[in-house]
């Protein structure tokens, strides 16, 4: 059994929970029966204990399982992690999209990709992680009724990733903490009308018009003080052509869309202004999660 699940650049700028999409950085689990339970982990977090365990994956796959089944059965997983931990990219949420359709997998059960879906928000309370990473593709969702509502548009091949990895994690809870429990009227039309304004450019695939629409005044700012080299990040991809420059998820990771023509140029000037941080040109994903039996 093989599952593949992609990560996932969320928020977009002003798309606060709700506006994601998914890029071509997979994390790979094979699953075999054994007597035994078996786990190795190669990649990232193969150095953390906790990770290379693969505890949140385990607690939800044998869930899951059990609640299919009815039994208690072991495998050996083995785990290619290739998504950064702890660094905006929809590290958590790639697991527990992979986990569930492991379960069904491994369970033998049909499922469709809306079923898991909407049991990811049990473990994932916002959407917009959870939807790309199940759907590929740009998402816009909501939470209605304790059920996800989604409108996926496939990504192009002549656009591509250029995202940015620093050295230091921001840490999802801590960046809610800094954020105001109020906000300004003004504020949230600002960035109410730009996230709507974005949804309609990737509909309609207007990507000059993104720089206008990525702007935010809710929390890109704010977090981006947590690490001040992300304002540098995004002065110089946007001076150099990216169509859109915004915080991905909660941070640390910077993303960056770009023109497939331009994507090499960013990314080398990226790498060569920040040294000390990785800078990745990936493709973006219109599958989501996959998976073989």
């Amino acid at each position: 059994m093989f599952i593949s699940v992609p990560a996932t650049s969320a928020n977009l700028g002003p798309g606060f929970d709700t506006l994601g999409l998914a890029v071509d950085l997979r994390n790979e689990i094979i699953i075999t029966p054994s007597k035994f339970l078996g786990i190795s982990t190669h990649g990232e977090g193969d150095d953390n204990p906790k990770i290379k365990k693969n505890i949140l994956f385990l607690t939800i796959f044998n869930e899951n399982y059990k609640r299919l089944t009815q039994r208690d059965d072991n495998f050996r997983f083995e785990f290619k992690n290739r998504i950064p931990i702890s660094r905006g990219l929809g590290s958590s949420s790639a697991v527990i999209v992979a986990a569930l359709s492991a379960a069904y997998v491994a369970a033998d059960k049909k499922y469709n990709k809306r079923e898991i879906l909407n049991l990811a928000l049990k473990y994932e309370n916002h959407p917009d992680n959870i939807t790309p990473a199940v759907m590929g593709g740009f998402n816009v969702a909501c939470v209605d009724g304790g059920r996800v509502y989604s409108k996926k548009r496939r990504m192009p091949d002549y656009l591509k990733a250029v995202v940015v990895i620093p050295n230091r994690t921001i840490s999802t809870a801590k960046s809610r903490t800094i954020l105001p429990k109020v906000y300004k009227k003004e504020e949230t039309v600002y960035s109410l009308s730009r996230s709507s304004y974005m949804t309609a450019l990737f509909m309609s695939e207007s990507w000059d018009l993104l720089r206008i629409a990525a702007k935010d005044k809710l929390h890109q700012a704010r977090r981006m003080k947590m690490i001040p080299e992300l304002f540098d990040v995004q002065k110089l991809a946007l001076k150099h052509g990216a169509l859109m420059s915004t915080l991905s998820g909660s941070g640390s990771t910077f993303f960056n869309l770009v023109y497939e023509k331009d994507a090499d140029k960013i990314a080398g000037v990226l790498q060569s202004r920040f040294p000390q941080f990785r800078v990745f040109t990936l493709s973006l994903d219109n599958n989501g999660v996959t998976t073989r039996s």
